[in-house]
């Protein structure tokens, strides 16, 4: 078996871990599709023909590619943030650990997905009305496959403000 036979055997059984980037995010990454391609041997000649006659080995470049830009990503991520209509889910991550904080508004009124709702919590913070919950856990199995389903779920990587801002509120 010649080295490029090779090549489209392993993308055609390439598993993709993450999801593929969209075409805005790959457009934005242009230049490091550039280099992964170049280290893959394929010219600009061999990616146009790859496109045209190979579409199948194309996109699983494309694929291999996603998931390396997102498993250098997450290996990045310190904080997450996800917000739902009666929830706000913190999370830090810590080597293997994440640590989280659940804010839940016990009221089906309040909407944390509105200005009025995160105004409601910052006046409402230490009533009754708000559930605060610490948590904590492992990851250390597949930590950027779990950080990964968090993002999925619709948490966002943050800078950690609103986490460190409660972590200092509850521990003082």
């Amino acid at each position: 078996m010649k080295a490029p036979q090779l090549a489209e055997l392993f993308l055609y059984l390439y598993p993709m871990k993450y999801a593929r980037l969209t075409k805005e995010q790959l457009e934005e990454l242009h230049p490091e599709f550039i280099t992964f391609l170049a280290t893959q041997s394929i010219d600009k000649n061999e990616w146009d023909d790859l496109k045209e006659n190979k579409p199948e080995i194309a996109e699983q470049e494309i694929d291999v590619f996603s998931d390396m830009i997102w498993e250098r990503a997450l290996t990045n991520v310190s904080y997450i943030d996800h917000f739902s209509r009666n929830y706000i889910f913190l999370f830090k991550c810590v080597g293997a650990t994440v640590f989280s904080y659940v804010i839940n508004a016990t009221s089906n009124e309040i909407n944390f997905l509105s200005q009025e709702g995160i105004n409601w919590l910052s006046e409402n913070m230490s009533s009754d009305e708000v559930v605060i919950q610490k948590g904590k856990k492992d990851i250390s199995d597949d930590r950027n496959g779990s950080l990964f389903e968090i993002i999925k779920q619709g948490g966002l990587i943050s800078k950690g403000e609103l986490f460190n801002k409660l972590d200092l509120l509850l521990n003082q």
